[in-house]
């Protein structure tokens, strides 16, 4: 008995080293498995998928920006994870963040508030020769210290342009409200308070209208809202908006691509600021905020109750749908006739593949403009890079600066008689619909 059971157990001892490698292969499998699968890498890289007409300047903008046409080619080790490219982008910004100098300007408003933005100067001559001024609107919560921000400004100045960025109000934290509002999903006021010192302080100057996320709502709102918006506009840029804030706030409370973490964590964000101004909202003369609104704030955990509870008070709306509906784009976008490059990712985590018929059935229908979605990109991400280390400037930031570019150089061949009008909208840009890809 006793010489069974030692050789038995002599057997089981011989196979423990075998079943602990197999397990620890199995092990290793399951985790490279799961790393391919969440970091995307079987995702082939590709160039934009390009919406437009088929016009003179259609045709032109697509052999002037080669970026447009070739591919976007992330880092390889986790630049096809659009939550990784969003993450880093939310947390490092930029690699190597340069720090323009610049000089705020304050404006005050007909309501109290006093709206803040930078200039930044040119640090060289544009190469048409001309005077232009990029006029930028940063995401939700954002100023001209953020590292995007910085980023870009930094290399447009060095291609020639100056820079112009508005602080969203109540968003930089050494400055306090001097009204009981602060910026909201679609209000125009303080951009448009900000080209029109531009246009004012240089009467020479010609303007490219860019927004990021939340920022390209508000300018592209701006610029449909009157025409004479657009006088002296070259052509506007949007990057990574939704287009319409209804719908995008439906798809915010689904746990698709984790969108319901994105809305809390962005919810968590808005509350912190807002209540780093509470004793402005609460205490100043005309305030539509009170201590309850504040309590309901404590406890949202999205961007629709905050938006509910707050952000519509500000101006006076009675509900959170008559809110988004007033203040989304997509009302406005259609009056737009500036030359219009609209700018998505297609793993975007915050954008829902359904908001992207907005701006594909825009580009099918208006010959002023392009819709270019990339594969890869994640929410203002688009970094580029070889393997693991991203470059200091992104996709997005070389892509506005050549499609601007090219724009300018379009506009500089043109007969002067033909300036004063809008470059989007001559005879020459009339043709059928095209729908090129890649």
């Amino acid at each position: 008995m006793t010489t069974l059971e030692d050789t038995d157990m002599h057997t089981f001892g011989t196979e423990l080293p075998a079943m602990f490698d197999g397990v620890k292969l199995a092990a290793v499998a399951t985790v490279l498995y799961i790393i391919v699968r969440c970091l995307n890498l079987k995702s082939p890289t590709a160039p934009p998928e390009i919406t437009c007409q088929d016009t003179p300047l259609s045709r032109y903008l697509l052999k002037s920006c080669p970026m447009l046409t070739k591919e976007y080619i992330p880092p390889l080790l986790w630049g096809k994870s659009g939550h990784l490219q969003t993450a880093l982008y939310c947390k490092m910004g930029r690699v190597n963040t340069p720090t323009p100098c610049g000089v705020r300007k304050f404006l005050p408003m007909h309501d109290g508030a006093t709206a803040s933005f930078d200039i930044f100067e040119a640090r060289g001559e544009h190469s048409t020769g001309d005077d232009i001024t990029m006029v930028i609107c940063p995401g939700i919560g954002n100023h001209s210290e953020k590292n995007y921000i910085r980023t870009f400004v930094d290399y447009s100045q060095r291609q020639g342009y100056r820079c112009a960025v508005l602080n969203h109000l109540g968003a930089l934290p050494d400055v306090e409200l001097t009204s009981p509002r602060m910026f909201t999903y679609g209000c125009t006021w303080e951009y448009a308070a900000m080209v029109g010192y531009i246009k004012r302080a240089f009467p020479q100057t010609s303007l490219v209208v860019v927004g990021f996320s939340l920022g390209g709502n508000i300018v592209l709102k701006f610029l449909g809202e009157n025409r004479s918006n657009q006088d002296r506009v070259l052509c506007c840029v949007s990057v990574c908006q939704g287009y319409s804030a209804l719908r995008a706030q439906e798809t915010f409370l689904q746990w698709d691509q984790c969108r319901r973490l994105y809305n809390f964590v962005l919810a968590d964000k808005m509350r912190k600021l807002i209540l780093s101004h509470r004793n402005n909202l609460l205490r100043l003369n005309f305030s539509n905020i009170g201590d309850a609104d504040l309590g309901r704030l404590c406890a949202a955990t999205s961007l629709m109750q905050i938006d509910d509870c707050i952000m519509r008070k500000f101006h006076g709306y009675s509900s959170v749908t008559e809110y988004y509906e007033n203040e989304s784009c997509v009302r406005h976008i259609h009056k737009v006739t500036v030359p219009l490059l609209l700018v998505n990712s297609s793993d975007d985590p915050l954008v829902h593949q359904s908001l992207l018929a907005i701006p594909r059935t825009l580009a099918e229908k208006m010959p002023n403009t392009t819709f270019a979605l990339t594969q890869h990109g994640g929410h203002l991400g688009f970094f580029e890079g070889a393997v693991l280390f991203p470059e200091p400037l992104t996709w997005i930031d070389k892509v506005i600066v050549e499609y601007t570019d090219a724009i300018c150089h379009w506009e500089k061949k043109r007969p002067a008689c033909q300036r004063s009008s809008h470059p989007g909208i001559d005879s020459r840009l009339q043709s059928t619909a095209l729908t090129p890809s890649g």
